[in-house]
């Protein structure tokens, strides 16, 4: 990236990947949950209406803009990696297979924390409007609301990609598993349909991991449910909705229309 020529292709090159990766996910998700098996899996929409089609327009438009953004902040990613700067390598070798497994673990963690954390700072009064609103325009999310942030939001977002680099050894192959593990959860938990089973909150498991449900109510009532991947910190912190249980055990028991 010697020209501005050569960092406006990166630019563009490293936001279509992430925006298909985005549309293939979002997409196969709309897909199935709102075209072909509406009607079958409806007793199992969290929020029992479907999302207005200028929430869904809004959502993509939005979505864009942080596909842009991401593809901006991931080539200066890659060219501070180039200067040495971070702790990305590039031989899988240099520190094992070991590490490479352990590291895809290290930066889900972290991220989770990372989003937790941020997550709460931006629902501050002082900060919503600037950073958190765009995203909590969509109270009855559907999966392109994974993507849906104003462009402040957007960049504290896409802040785990070079924090992750600058903190700890990480191949790119071990990066790129990274990425598809959060796209994946991220959409699942806008799909707005709970697709884990009635005893799934009665297991350890369960309990650690966060659902759908968590999620959808955090963007119907605005509080509580910051979680990202884990429902470790809302624990800890007294941050899950009241209800979160009652909800979860409310739509999974619901019985499947005629």
């Amino acid at each position: 990236m010697k020209t501005p020529h050569d960092f406006f292709r990166a630019i563009t090159g490293i936001a279509m990947e992430n925006g298909l990766r985005y549309l293939l996910f979002a997409g196969f998700a709309w897909l199935l949950a709102y075209v072909l098996f509406r009607r079958r899996w409806f007793h199992r929409k969290i929020i029992a209406r479907l999302p207005t089609s200028a929430d869904v327009r809004r959502e993509m438009g939005y979505s864009v803009l942080t596909v842009v953004i991401y593809g901006i902040v991931g080539t200066l990613t890659i060219w501070m990696a180039k200067q040495g700067w971070t702790h990305m390598y590039g031989r899988i070798p240099k520190f094992g297979w070991g590490w490479f497994v352990a590291s895809i673990f290290c930066i889900i963690v972290l991220h989770d924390a990372y989003f937790y954390w941020t997550h709460r700072l931006m629902h501050h009064p002082r900060l919503y409007r600037w950073f958190h609103r765009v995203h909590h325009q969509s109270n009855n999310p559907s999966p392109w609301a994974a993507y849906s942030f104003g462009p402040l939001e957007a960049a504290i977002q896409v802040g785990i990609f070079p924090l992750s680099v600058l903190v700890m050894p990480v191949h790119p192959l071990a990066f790129f598993i990274f990425l598809v593990w959060q796209i994946a959860f991220n959409v699942a938990g806008h799909t707005g349909f709970e697709f884990y089973p009635r005893w799934w909150l009665d297991t350890w498991f369960g309990r650690f991991m966060n659902t759908p449900t968590n999620h959808v109510m955090h963007h119907e009532y605005y509080r509580g449910n910051y979680g990202l991947y884990f429902n470790v910190w809302d624990r800890l912190m007294g941050t899950n909705h009241e209800k979160y249980e009652e909800r979860f055990k409310e739509v999974t028991g619901r019985s499947r229309a005629a």
